[in-house]
């Protein structure tokens, strides 16, 4: 999802299009804020781990 995320920030930035910056913010977020769940033990929708 990070990198899913950055790839989208990138496109975004390159042909100028503000919705793909936005998702591409939105996804990085969301996948750095589980991957830090998932690296303190806590379980994150049911699964220890998050990959």
């Amino acid at each position: 999802m990070i990198i899913l995320g950055v790839i989208l920030l990138v496109v975004g930035l390159v042909a100028g299009i503000g919705i793909l910056w936005t998702i591409g913010i939105i996804l990085v977020a969301v996948g750095v804020l589980l991957w830090v769940l998932g690296s303190v033990g806590r379980e994150v929708g049911g699964r220890r781990h998050y990959y």
